[in-house]
């Protein structure tokens, strides 16, 4: 499969501080790779790194099979960003910051593309406003079409829906999976939003301390964490409730007088269900919730040690 981006070695260092610890990865055509981690991981030092904004201390990056610093400018014509954070010329308007971008991209008929894109994001209204007058999920669209106007090849996207409204968001998601549907686009993609990675994210990266401590696809690392909770409504006393599930020696509590929740690996659930009606306990309820990417991220983000699992 033809790498987009290769990523070998790369570290930044300020001082005796590694903010990006020797990475390796790479992102294959038409994939979407998520870069997730806590706050301080080096998930934005490592997409600065990658677009040349910040110098690596060590390390190589290559797009297309190009060495990204012998080659930046035909790599950047290729390649493009999006970010919450990241601002236009706030002194122009829209349509010209835009058209500004289009012509610097050397977009083919720049206008019709433009278009396009503002109507796909509903800001017709916002064409002849300046930039620094808009709200902030205003500014996180006009951001995106930017990003896609020179139809690259892969975008690196840093927390893009952060302050979209669900229903935008949900059309930049569809976008982004006819994008690499239809052309084979790639993505290397940060957020919080742990529903968006598992929705658009080949494989899931997880940075901790500059390092990369796992990388694997959203359903393999969900099913690393072996336990599901598991909720029972019933009919009977707490008392016979806890009489069984002492038997599993499982950890467990009463949200109320006739619920109980408790963690248990999946191979018990029959078992624990089963011997409770055994006991005469009737079950009026069940609600079993695997493991999400969000658990897993929770779980890593706690962990002390920074062990690859």
């Amino acid at each position: 499969m033809e790498q987009v981006l290769t990523v070998d070695n790369l570290s930044k260092h300020y001082g005796q501080m590694r903010a990006v610890d020797a990475i390796s990865f790479s992102v294959p055509r038409g994939q979407a790779i998520g870069l997730l981690g806590p706050n301080g991981a080096g998930k934005s030092t490592t997409i600065q790194m990658l677009l040349g904004i910040t110098a690596a201390t060590t390390g190589h990056i290559t797009y297309f099979g190009q060495d990204f610093n012998t080659h930046r400018q035909a790599c950047l014509q290729r390649i493009n960003f999006a970010s919450t954070f990241n601002t236009l010329q706030g002194r122009i308007t829209v349509w010209e910051n835009l058209l500004v971008f289009a012509r610097l991209y050397q977009v083919v008929k720049a206008k019709r593309k433009i278009m396009e894109l503002v109507e796909y994001f509903q800001i017709e209204a916002l064409l002849n406003q300046r930039f620094w007058d808009l709200s902030a999920g205003q500014k996180t669209r006009v951001n995106l079409i930017k990003a896609l106007l020179n139809d690259p090849e892969i975008i690196l996207m840093d927390e893009p829906t952060a302050s979209l409204d669900p229903d935008i968001a949900d059309k930049l998601l569809t976008l982004i999976e006819q994008l690499k549907s239809d052309r084979q686009m790639s993505l290397l993609y940060t957020s919080h939003d742990m529903a968006e990675v598992e929705r658009i994210c080949d494989q899931v990266i997880f940075l901790d301390h500059g390092k990369i401590i796992a990388q694997d696809t959203p359903l393999g690392l969900t099913k690393r964490i072996t336990h599901s909770q598991l909720t029972l409504a019933f009919d009977g006393t707490q008392a016979q409730v806890q009489t069984v599930l002492g038997r599993f020696q499982l950890q467990y509590s009463f949200p109320n007088q006739n619920l109980v929740k408790m963690q248990t690996p999946e191979q018990l659930i029959p078992k624990v269900i089963f011997s409770l009606s055994q006991a005469g306990v009737w079950i009026t309820d069940i609600t079993i919730q695997k493991p999400t990417l969000e658990d897993v991220f929770l779980q890593f983000s706690r962990s002390t040690d920074s062990t690859i699992i």
